[in-house]
């Protein structure tokens, strides 16, 4: 493994010990070039996702970019790591059990939204506002009077 601080090839695994949902395992590492200690986690990837964007591009599935998109909509709120990473661990078995190696950026972003509605308020609106691409106070008003209501919103990506 690549030392994130120099770039060494030569690190050693300290410390492995399973995740709290034994999804996957955490490895503590130092550079044996520059003395840097960072932690990596292994985990089991069933198949190659590829992601079907709006525009029809295709790109490789990147659980890193989930992450970033799921602790953007949390930053700042009282959610502890351990629950989100279960969240994404959860949505990525989901995509993984699809059957297909192609996913559409629609369907995650649901599998994200159904997530974070059951995690954090707040963070499931900062994420709806994004993903369905509100532009104006209004979006937010429908959407939460429709969430009080306890129906779906009917904001679509495209308007």
């Amino acid at each position: 493994m690549r030392c994130p601080y120099c770039g060494n090839d030569d690190t050693q695994v300290k410390d492995s010990r399973p995740t709290e949902d034994s999804g996957a395992i955490r490895r503590r590492r130092v550079c044996n070039g520059c003395g840097g200690r960072f932690t990596t986690f292994e985990r089991v990837q069933l198949r190659d996702l590829t992601v079907v964007k709006k525009s029809g591009r295709k790109v490789p599935f990147d659980r890193e970019k989930l992450a970033k998109s799921v602790y953007t909509a949390l930053r700042k709120r009282a959610v502890e790591s351990e629950r989100t990473e279960r969240m994404i661990s959860g949505i990525v078995r989901q995509l993984e059990s699809l059957g297909d190696v192609e996913v559409t950026s629609d369907q995650i972003g649901e599998y994200v939204m159904d997530g974070l509605k059951g995690l954090d308020d707040v963070a499931f609106v900062r994420f709806a506002s994004v993903y369905k691409n509100f532009s104006a106070a209004d979006d937010f008003r429908n959407f939460l009077a429709t969430l009080a209501e306890g129906g779906k919103s009917t904001l679509r990506d495209d308007e």
